[in-house]
């Protein structure tokens, strides 16, 4: 974040990584990123890397349809955005402030993207998606982007690489 003014990170996930130790379930890490990227919860990986938090009003969540009841609380209660529709990104404006885009491919409906391995029902298909990442890729300054991948290992791996890297050239303006 240094140097860097008033960036927006923009999560894009099915889920909504925002566990802490007292509301996981399942006690995975994995389900606990965001969280950590604002201060709340395990902050050692956090401390290791000399990373400061983000303010929660530095961080949208977009979808999030599959949220732990602990979990959806603590979102509830932080300041973080919370839009559940992708496409409401269509009408919203950052003008020329840093977006940093985090595209966990698993927002992606099952039917269309079936090799990831925390499968939620339901969301986007990927032309909702493509429409919102060409928009965001033309509209706003992206300074950086991540995406999780699909799972190598299980069954319609070929079309969901297929789905995920098209969405992300997209993004990228490819």
């Amino acid at each position: 974040r240094a140097g860097v003014a008033d960036p927006l990170l923009i999560w894009l996930d099915a889920h909504g990584d925002f566990n802490d130790w007292q509301t996981t379930p399942s006690r995975f890490l994995g389900g606990m990123p965001l969280a950590m990227l604002v201060g709340i919860g395990e902050q050692r990986m956090m401390q290791a890397v000399g990373c400061q938090p983000l303010r929660e009003s530095q961080v949208l969540l977009v979808d999030g349809r599959d949220l732990d009841v602990g979990e959806r609380a603590l979102i509830e209660n932080s300041g973080i955005g919370f839009v559940r529709d992708v496409s409401a990104l269509l009408s919203m404006s950052w003008g020329s402030r840093p977006i940093y885009i985090h595209f966990d491919t698993d927002i992606v409906n099952p039917n269309a993207m079936p090799a990831a391995s925390y499968l939620a029902e339901g969301g986007p298909m990927p032309a909702e998606i493509a429409a919102v990442f060409s928009h965001l890729a033309k509209n706003t300054n992206i300074v950086c982007a991540s995406m999780t991948c699909w799972n190598p290992k299980m069954a319609g791996a070929e079309k969901s690489a297929d789905v995920c890297l098209d969405l992300f050239n997209i993004l990228l303006g490819a």
